[in-house]
């Protein structure tokens, strides 16, 4: 895998390509992609990847709370000759404060999905935490990802059976922690879905995990037809009466650190450290379940405060830029993940389209540390913040 260190490098390498007439294959603005991506993407696909829950609100407020907040850099600090990205986070070294968001049914919009995807993570040394909706079982994945450092993404089964073997698969398989999301007792009201008359899992994509799992087939019938698959899937995928009193379970089934990821409010932080978790993901899912919700960044503050510093916080729902991730740094959170922009690039190029999304993250995240005087992640504070002027 590259090292982040020198991520800034390749504004360097573009230039001298450009001398020679070469241009990126993809857009360096990151914020250019969707727009891009919505060309070559079938309208079903596009909504499904781009589209949030209700009008928006959710999703407008995530971008509007990183606006909110400027960077105020510190001069002549001597860190301009080479920096260090790099975090720790449950005894492991990661090259960077950033890992791929778990995100459903890539080969929506890519033939090889998650193996396209987690290939163009270890181009660029990114980690990656795979969903439990993959379009791929978690064995391929692993196989593709070699030696990436990989997280597991849970969506809990209603079937315990089935979360015990998805456990005991991501444990075999290399996954180093499990992610346990909890904001999504039920689907979001998606009009972009709805309106298209879409769900990727009724069409028998990102449901490879559970067709691939033993405990799960023990529910089905000797050659089911599709049909009773995914009604199948249907009955033990949603778990809507799942509480606090469940994590207690979970955690007796592993030894990796688990993570609750959904968590917007300081006392249900709280809860889930007592309930047995190592970390947090603050997110809304990034405005796909409630609409109306508090944004991400603007919860980050309280709920560290809430658990203290030395408990891994991570962000997700609004990242696109390296200025958003030195933000949520400054603000508590020790790693982001960062999901739509590497869908896009997914879209465009495959492998190679997510390597560039990521290589470009990370050279701006590197810039962005020289420019506010930073010699590390760690010298991100809420001093490096100011609040925007109306």
């Amino acid at each position: 895998m590259e090292t982040a260190v020198a991520a800034a490098d390749l504004v360097r390498d573009i230039y001298l390509a450009g001398r020679d007439g070469e241009r990126p294959a993809l857009s360096t603005d990151l914020t250019a992609l969707e727009a891009a991506a919505r060309e070559v993407l079938a309208p079903t696909a596009y909504g499904y990847v781009a589209g949030n829950a209700g009008v928006g609100a959710t999703a407008r407020a995530n971008r509007e709370a990183f606006d909110r907040w400027r960077l105020v850099p510190r001069m002549l600090r001597g860190c301009a000759a080479a920096r260090d990205l790099g975090v720790e986070l449950f005894g492991r070294r990661l090259p960077a404060p950033v890992l791929l968001a778990p995100v459903a049914a890539q080969t929506v919009v890519h033939p090889e999905g998650e193996r396209a995807a987690v290939r163009g993570a270890r181009e660029a040394g990114v980690p990656f935490v795979l969903s439990t909706l993959s379009s791929h079982p978690l064995e391929e994945v692993t196989e593709a990802a070699g030696d990436l450092p990989r997280w597991f993404q849970l969506y809990w089964p209603s079937d315990r059976a089935v979360a015990r073997s998805f456990v005991r698969r991501a444990e075999e398989s290399g996954y180093t922690a499990l992610v346990v999301t909890v904001d999504a007792p039920s689907f979001g009201y998606r009009p972009a879905d709805l309106d298209g008359g879409y769900l990727p899992f009724l069409h028998g994509v990102g449901i490879a995990n559970f067709t691939s799992d033993p405990a799960f087939r023990e529910g089905l019938g000797p050659d089911p037809e599709d049909e009773a698959v995914t009604a199948h899937w249907a009955r033990v995928f949603a778990h809507p009466a799942l509480c606090w009193d469940d994590l207690p379970w979970l955690r007796e089934q592993t030894r990796l650190p688990v993570l609750l990821k959904g968590v917007l409010h300081p006392d249900d932080a709280r809860r889930a450290l007592e309930s047995g978790a190592d970390g947090l993901v603050v997110s809304n899912h990034g405005g796909r379940q409630l609409d109306g919700s508090v944004a991400s960044l603007d919860a980050l503050p309280a709920v560290r405060a809430a658990v203290g510093p030395s408990v891994p916080v991570l962000l997700d729902s609004g990242v696109r830029t390296a200025a958003d991730v030195v933000k949520a740094l400054a603000l508590g959170a020790d790693a982001v993940l960062y999901g739509r922009p590497y869908l896009y690039g997914l879209a465009l190029d495959g492998r190679r389209g997510v390597a560039h999304v990521l290589r470009c993250l990370l050279a701006e995240l590197d810039l962005a540390l020289a420019l506010t005087g930073c010699a590390s992640v760690r010298d991100v504070t809420s001093g490096l913040l100011d609040r925007a002027r109306a």
